[in-house]
């Protein structure tokens, strides 16, 4: 190369920790990475990290142990996330600094940007909720409401994590409460995008939080089970007036005082029913034949999933790509992220390319663990 000191590997340790400080979603779960090697599409098995529950000590029968091997989860690395460029010989002749501002820190900063928006997709796998949908929330009643869901079904207290949408972020930085918040305890790699700590949750911005854009058949008037069904089961049929269209994985519902997620898309309506809905998580308790269900977006028709959680949820894993014998390259991990950096000169088009790329992959692992706020 034109730069003696501009090497694969000085540019991926610079891209390296850029990629990192721009990173807030995968910053805030569970990782799991290693050294060894792996393609996209590779599954592999992780440790699930494990979730403790605190009980009364019984003289009589002395302690409940619980078990600290929780098992494992398959994970399938099918993220590629990639950017390349064409190097001129003009950049190549750039000192570091300089390539650095240009180059290294744009394609690491897409590279971010990427992740975080799918790994923030995983509000799919979520039923449990509060909010309006179509209603920007912003007020302290709005983390509180996290505390109740997460308190409800006995999260744990530590670790609580809160990413919210940029409207989301708007309000709340004009809150008195949390425009003097003390920020001095955050980690640096997150600092920027901090909203603060309240009520026990870090509060954090992100410009990659989805939108849900529901089906076309959360529109229907009066829907209703179709048809009882019992006490654990995950499939139901709705009926109602004026259905047509279908649900669409991450569609919310609630089936009498319950809340549930659509897990796959469904059918097209047929004759005002849509057959064979997955949900989750399955039914609590018997249902009767017409009981009605409500749509959270049927007004609305889409809502902003801002997401609170706790790390243990979901799990974001890295492995290492292996690197090409033929093109100088470069492989370095940092804080549960492996990033590999490639140059070569590409005979076909006549061009130096220089190339980065992640592997991994996202899961759901305890969706009991978060909660979506609706906007």
């Amino acid at each position: 190369m034109a730069n003696k000191f501009l090497t694969m590997q000085s540019i991926a340790r610079q891209a390296l920790p850029i990629l990192v400080d721009n990173l807030v979603f995968p910053n805030l779960i569970y990782q799991d990475y290693s050294q060894e090697f792996a393609g996209k599409g590779d599954t592999i098995q992780i440790k699930k990290p494990p979730v403790f529950q605190a009980n009364d000590f019984d003289e009589d029968n002395g302690v409940e142990v619980q078990d600290i091997n929780t098992g494992k989860v398959s994970i399938t690395l099918d993220k590629l996330a990639d950017v390349s460029v064409e190097v001129t010989s003009k950049q190549l002749a750039l000192e570091a600094a300089e390539f650095r501002q240009q180059v290294t820190e744009p394609m690491a900063v897409a590279l971010a940007e990427k992740i975080n928006r799918e790994g923030l997709d995983l509000y799919q796998d979520i039923p449990y909720f509060s909010g309006t949908s179509g209603t920007t929330p912003g007020a302290l009643q709005d983390i509180s409401n996290i505390r109740k869901g997460l308190n409800k079904r006995k999260v744990p207290m530590s670790n609580r994590q809160a990413v919210w949408d940029v409207d989301a972020d708007a309000k709340f930085t004009t809150l008195d409460a949390l425009v003097n918040v003390d920020k001095a305890g955050t980690p640096m790699a997150l600092r920027e995008g901090s909203i603060g700590r309240v009520y026990g949750i870090n509060n954090y911005y992100s410009q990659a939080v989805s939108v849900h854009e529901a089906g076309t058949a959360t529109g229907a008037t009066d829907p209703k089970v179709n048809g009882a069904v019992t006490k654990g089961q995950n499939i139901i049929n709705i009926d109602a007036t004026a259905m047509t269209g279908k649900l669409v994985k991450g569609d919310l519902l609630t089936i009498g005082t319950y809340q549930h997620v659509v897990t796959a898309d469904t059918t097209e309506a047929s004759g005002n029913a849509i057959a064979a809905v997955n949900i989750y998580p399955s039914l609590q308790e018997d249902i009767s034949d017409d009981t009605p269900i409500t749509f959270i977006d049927k007004t609305a028709g889409a809502h902003v999933a801002n997401i609170g959680f706790h790390k243990n949820a979901f799990a974001f894993v890295t492995r290492s790509l292996e690197l090409p014998r033929d093109k100088e390259a470069y492989t370095v991990s940092y804080n549960g992220i492996t990033l590999r950096v490639v140059y070569g000169y590409d005979m076909k088009f006549k061009k130096n390319m220089m190339s980065m790329d992640v592997l991994y992959g996202f899961k759901t692992i305890y969706a009991e663990l978060a909660e979506i706020i609706l906007g």
